[in-house]
């Protein structure tokens, strides 16, 4: 008869931390990216800043 594992709660609090702050991390790339970037270091160039314009202003970020 096999023994079904039961993860602990530290387990499960360490693997909520770690998708919390990829999350989190995610999201500044993103708001860097398409936000303050403007070609700087994406490879994209000013696609991305383009794509976003709107998005841009809506958001209240600097742009012209």
């Amino acid at each position: 008869m096999a023994i079904a594992h039961i993860p602990s709660r530290a387990t499960d609090s360490l693997a909520t931390v770690l998708v919390t702050v990829g999350v989190v991390l995610l999201a500044l790339l993103t708001l860097y990216l398409v936000g303050f970037d403007q070609g700087a270091i994406s490879r994209s160039g000013m696609f991305m800043h383009e794509l976003m314009h709107d998005g841009r202003h809506l958001l209240g970020l600097p742009c012209h």
